[in-house]
């Protein structure tokens, strides 16, 4: 299984990105090296779909699938594409707040401690729909894993589209989520031009 293993702060200074957006409060002091220099219009779209690819830990034949999904959906294909990603099993596991980053979610799925609708589900990239409730299975809830993620997640807000009882680890998606709800840093209009030339 192909996994990036880029160091996290480096690839935000490359990709002029806060690491917030990662789920990470550190800052970097350094400042890009080609920070004068003026990038192509290529450039600018390459690196609009590498902060998309790198915030939601998805690697480039995946991220070509969602879009191919996103331009069969109906409406925009850039609205579409981020509606796919942020309804991504490990992306709504750190949205709710039970998990530190995306690749911790990724990992607490990967290890079997995640049920949606009461069955077991491993793979970080289902796709969860309104009306679903993902929850952390019942032996792993008292683990302590879990008490050190809610102290450090307990301030982060829970997106308006999901219902979130931290106290039971317990996630119900309510709706779809819109563009507008999404705060991710991305124009994905970039990535559209990108891949549809």
């Amino acid at each position: 299984m192909a996994v990036n293993r880029v160091p996290v702060l480096k690839r935000c200074r490359a990709l002029d990105l806060d690491p917030i957006h990662m789920g990470i409060d550190k800052k970097s002091n350094r400042q890009p090296k080609r920070a004068n220099k003026k990038m192509s219009e290529y450039g600018l779209q390459l690196r609009e779909k590498q902060k998309a690819k790198f915030i939601y830990g998805v690697l480039e034949k995946p991220f070509r699938n969602y879009y191919n999904r996103a331009a069969k959906m109906r409406g925009m294909v850039g609205e579409n594409l981020m509606v796919l990603l942020e309804l991504r099993l490990d992306n709504v596991l750190f949205r709710a707040g039970m998990a530190r980053t995306r690749m911790e979610a990724r990992q607490i799925v990967d290890h079997k401690h995640v049920l949606v609708n009461g069955k077991c589900v491993n793979i970080p990239s289902y796709s969860v729909k309104a009306g679903d409730v993902v929850e952390i299975k019942e032996k792993h809830k008292g683990a302590q894993r879990y008490k050190d993620i809610l102290a450090v997640t307990a301030g982060r807000t829970t997106p308006s589209w999901m219902e979130s009882d931290l106290e039971n680890l317990k996630v119900t998606i309510t709706e779809k989520p819109t563009r507008e709800v999404i705060d991710v840093p991305v124009d994905e209009m970039l990535i559209v031009e990108l891949y549809s030339k």
